[in-house]
């Protein structure tokens, strides 16, 4: 068995491994198609064409791009992300001084995620087809459908605007430390919390009224075992493995900050950084981003499925 787990915990990193290869020929292609010249972002309108074509081969942007990919992957190979096109200063530095701000805010949104959608999720899907279980899954479709931007604004409008509870925006600056205020961090923790509650309740909630649909808990629930003996014994077991895989998978896109919710809030969050580096034409740090963000991504899903693998008995003993 544990051979098995071993072998599948390799295939699924080494999937990861190429898929993570191709990830980064799509960034860098994708980032260099953007519009925009990084020369004359970082140099202004006012540079001259001389100027602008030195700045050019300074960066290295003449050469062809096959060739630039290859410096660029061979420096990621060596944990060099290179330098700012428009300040100079390196991607690295960048990231570490914006990776604690989001780090606290996925941290502090995932320790209310992981309790609050177990919680409604199994208890809407003990009720499924009743009025508590319509309620919650109108709510968390409503906040899946709407875009993050339109609940962060919303957000906004209502406990800054209206009521006058909390800033609008976060007004620390990237390098000096996490915003220990929860002032500060209120609305974005709210705007957060609400889309990935969402998200975790309805995959919960599916998996709960799955395992209840079962015909072994159909023949228990008609002998009449407790529905406490059912949550320990059907329940849990079945929704526990996918409420992990969600967990895994929320976690690491809120270490990206639901971008457009640093964005909206000026959060200064690795998210804001990628989409002002994008506005910018800042190819480095978009390039580097957009990997690393990616790049977590697929190492949590491959995690998750291993911890499904190691949780669930009929998986471990498979061929």
């Amino acid at each position: 068995m544990t051979g098995g787990l071993l072998r599948f915990a390799a295939r699924r990193l080494g999937v990861c491994t190429g898929l993570l290869a191709l990830l980064s020929l799509v960034v860098f292609v994708g980032v260099d198609l953007l519009p925009g010249d990084p020369a004359t972002s970082r140099l202004g309108d006012r540079a001259s064409p001389e100027q602008i074509a030195a700045a050019r081969d300074r960066l290295g942007l003449g050469d062809p791009l096959w060739q630039r990919y290859a410096d660029w992957a061979g420096g990621l190979l060596r944990g060099d992300l290179g330098a700012s096109m428009l300040s100079g200063v390196p991607v690295r530095s960048l990231i570490a001084d914006r990776l604690g701000n989001s780090a606290l805010l996925a941290g502090l949104t995932l320790a209310a995620v992981v309790p609050l959608s177990l919680l409604l999720g199994v208890w809407a899907g003990m009720r499924r087809g009743r009025l508590p279980d319509r309620a919650v899954s109108t709510v968390a479709v409503i906040l899946v459908a709407l875009p993050e931007y339109v609940v962060a604004g919303g957000l906004v409008l209502v406990l800054s605007v209206w009521l006058g509870w909390f800033p609008a925006v976060s007004v620390t600056p990237a390098a000096g430390g996490p915003p220990l205020d929860p002032r500060l961090l209120a609305l974005p923790l709210l705007s957060l919390l609400s889309l990935s509650l969402a998200h975790a309740v309805r995959v919960i909630r599916a998996a709960t009224a799955a395992a209840l649909r079962a015909p072994h808990v159909e023949t228990a629930v008609l002998n009449g075992t407790p529905r406490r003996a059912l949550l320990r014994r059907a329940v849990l077991p079945a929704a526990l493995p996918v409420a992990v895989q969600i967990w895994c998978v929320l976690g690491i896109g809120l270490v990206g900050g639901a971008i457009l919710v640093e964005r909206v809030y000026g959060y200064p969050g690795i998210g804001e950084l990628l989409v002002s580096s994008v506005q910018s034409g800042d190819m480095p740090v978009a390039q580097a981003l957009a990997v690393l963000l990616g790049g977590a991504t697929l190492l949590a899903l491959a995690v998750a499925d291993i911890a499904v693998t190691v949780t669930t008995p009929w998986k471990r003993t498979a061929p």
